[in-house]
C-alpha cells in the first residue's frame, strides 16, 4: 500500500482521464505534482475548472514530455509516476505518425530513464486495449497477441515494451495499465460517446459516425481512475500488464441506441466516409477479460454489464447537456 505521503507524479494530468486521477488522488490525501503541457496561454487543460479545494492542492509542472530534461526535473522529488501523457487519437495519427514516435515512445523512454536515475519506487505506464487490434479471441486475456493497426496502436506497443524492458533489464519498479474504452465527463469529441451526445445536445436528430458494427468494452471514467490507484496500491502489480475493463461487449450502433434512449431523443444515423477508418486498420471487436485485475487486485467495476453502462451514460450526458460544459466542443466539425 502506498503511503499518502508519497509525492505522486500524474502526467498528461490536463487530459481527460488524467485530470480525473489528479482530483481523486488529491481528494485521497496524496501529495500530488500535475505534469501539465506547456503552453503559451498558462492553461491545466481540463484542471482549469476543478474546484478550488482541489487547485490549492497542486502542485503543477509545466513542460514536454518529449524533453528528457524537463522530465526528470519534474520526477525530481516524486516517489510515483503515473504515466499518461501520450497523443492518442487515431486519425491524427494516420498522417502525422512520427509526432506519435516522439510523445509515445520518446516520451516513455525519458520517464523511465529518469525513474532509473531517480530511484522512483514505481511507474505505472499507461497502455491502451487498440494494441491487441481486432480480437482473435474473447473476452481478450493480457496473453492475447499485440497487434499495431494504426501508427496509434503501433507506437502504443512499442511504449509498452520499452517500459516493460526497463523492468526485466534494470529492475526498474514498473507496472503497465490497460484500459479499454474509457469514456465520461471532459472526454475529447474525437471519440464516439461525446461525438454522439454532443450532436444530439445540439439538437440534431440525423447523426454522423463512421463504422457501426465495431463492438467495445466500454469503461466508465470512475473505475479506469480506481484501476489506477489500484494498481498503484499493490506491490504484486509490478512487471505485470493489467487489463482494466468492464467484461461488457456492445456495438457503436448500440451504443448510439442507447445514448438516445438516455436523452429521450430520436436518431438517425448518417454514415460519414471521412470517420472511416481504413478497412485493415479499423479493430472490429475489443472484449476486456478483466479477471487477473481482479484476482491480482481485488479490482472490478462499478458500472459492468447493460446497466451499468446505461448509469455511466446518464452521467455522462448530465455532464455533457450543461451548456457551460457543451460550448466547449464543436459539434458540427469533425475532430481527429
Amino acid at each position: 500500500m502506498v503511503s499518502s505521503a508519497s509525492k505522486v507524479l500524474v502526467t498528461g494530468a490536463d487530459g481527460f482521464i488524467g485530470s480525473h486521477l489528479t482530483e481523486s488522488l488529491v481528494r485521497q490525501g496524496y501529495d500530488v505534482r500535475a505534469f501539465v503541457y506547456y503552453n503559451s496561454f498558462n492553461s491545466w487543460g481540463w484542471l482549469d475548472s476543478t474546484v478550488e479545494d482541489v487547485k490549492k492542492n497542486l502542485d503543477v509542472f509545466a513542460g514536454d514530455i518529449r524533453d528528457p530534461y524537463g522530465v526528470k526535473e519534474a520526477m525530481k522529488g516524486c516517489d510515483i509516476v503515473l504515466h499518461l501523457a501520450s497523443l492518442i487519437a487515431i486519425p491524427y495519427s494516420y498522417h502525422s505518425p512520427e509526432t506519435y514516435v516522439d510523445t509515445n515512445i520518446k516520451g516513455t523512454l525519458n520517464v523511465l530513464q529518469a525513474a532509473r536515475d531517480l530511484g522512483v519506487s514505481k511507474v505505472i505506464h499507461t497502455s491502451t486495449s487498440e494494441v491487441y487490434g481486432t480480437a482473435q479471441y474473447v473476452p481478450i486475456n493480457e496473453d492475447h497477441p499485440l497487434q499495431g493497426q494504426s501508427p496509434y496502436s503501433a507506437s502504443k506497443i512499442g511504449a509498452d515494451q520499452m517500459a516493460l524492458s526497463f523492468y526485466r533489464s534494470f529492475e526498474t519498479p514498473v507496472a503497465v495499465i490497460r484500459p479499454f474504452n474509457t469514456y465520461g465527463p471532459r472526454q475529447s469529441a474525437r471519440a464516439v460517446i461525446p461525438t454522439i451526445i454532443t450532436q444530439l445536445a445540439s439538437g440534431k436528430e440525423k447523426i454522423k459516425l463512421g463504422a457501426l458494427s465495431p463492438t467495445r468494452d466500454f469503461n466508465y471514467i470512475q473505475d479506469t481512475v480506481s484501476g489506477f490507484i489500484s494498481i498503484m496500491n499493490s506491490n504484486r502489480s509490478i512487471g505485470e500488464v493489467i487489463n482494466i475493463g468492464s467484461n461488457y461487449e456492445i456495438s457503436i450502433g448500440k451504443t448510439a441506441e442507447v445514448i438516445a434512449e438516455v436523452m429521450n431523443k430520436k436518431i438517425e444515423i448518417e454514415t460519414d466516409e471521412v470517420r472511416l477508418r481504413p478497412d485493415k486498420s479499423e479493430v472490429e471487436r475489443l472484449w476486456a477479460d478483466n479477471q487477473k485485475a481482479k484476482g491480482l487486485l481485488d479490482w472490478e467495476p462499478s458500472y459492468g454489464g447493460l446497466e451499468g453502462f446505461k448509469r455511466g451514460i446518464k452521467e455522462t450526458v448530465n455532464w455533457f447537456s450543461d451548456p457551460v460544459n457543451l460550448s466547449q466542443y464543436k459539434a458540427d466539425v469533425y475532430n481527429i
